[in-house]
């Protein structure tokens, strides 16, 4: 986060999401350089920046492509939110940021032998990346940010395939299944024995 990025009054961070898709319907997901895990392309927008101009920027930064390079097939209809669990939120940074909210867009690869280029920003965001099917990143993307993922895959799967959506895999009740936090649960177990 710099302190050009836009807050809103709630505390979140105006974002963008990039679901970049080969012409086989697969999807780009990157390894995140410093946290290890695994994601989309996103990042946050800009002030004056409008979705669209953020989504070319920061789709520039993290893999080294151009708008040249991809045809914009569809974008969410909304802005989508996920709030950051409390130990990834720095408290010593005013505007407070408590989450990010996002537009999702779908890019569609002109060609799939586009060459990417991880470093092309001077603090990378991925070192590794791989092509996974539709539902995949739901199973990679580290916990908090999977409703979001669910939500926007879903959204987007029409546009991304006309023809039928994706089957969902036999792990998905198992992986999307709300998790609660464990004192909550305790907190019920215990009102349930006084």
């Amino acid at each position: 986060m710099d302190s050009s990025d836009v807050i809103d009054s709630d505390g979140f961070r105006a974002n963008v999401g990039i679901m970049l898709m080969r012409a086989d319907g697969t999807l780009f997901l990157g390894r995140r350089a410093r946290g290890g895990g695994w994601q989309f392309p996103q990042g946050g927008m800009r002030i004056g920046e409008s979705p669209e101009q953020s989504l070319f920027r920061e789709l520039h930064e993290e893999t080294g492509l151009s708008a040249a390079d991809v045809e914009l097939v569809a974008q969410t209809g909304r802005w989508m939110r996920y709030r950051l669990p409390s130990r990834f939120v720095r408290r010593d940074r005013l505007p407070l940021c408590i989450g990010q909210k996002q537009r999702w867009f779908l890019l569609r690869l002109k060609h799939d032998q586009a060459r990417f280029e991880l470093a092309a920003s001077d603090e990378p965001e991925f070192d590794q990346w791989r092509w996974v099917s539709w539902w995949e990143p739901v199973r990679e993307v580290i916990h908090f940010k999977r409703p979001v993922y669910v939500r926007a895959l879903t959204e987007l799967a029409t546009a991304a395939f006309p023809g039928g959506t994706p089957a969902l895999p036999g792990w998905w009740d198992e992986v999307t299944r709300a998790r609660r936090p464990q004192r909550r649960s305790r907190a019920r177990a215990g009102a349930r024995e006084s």
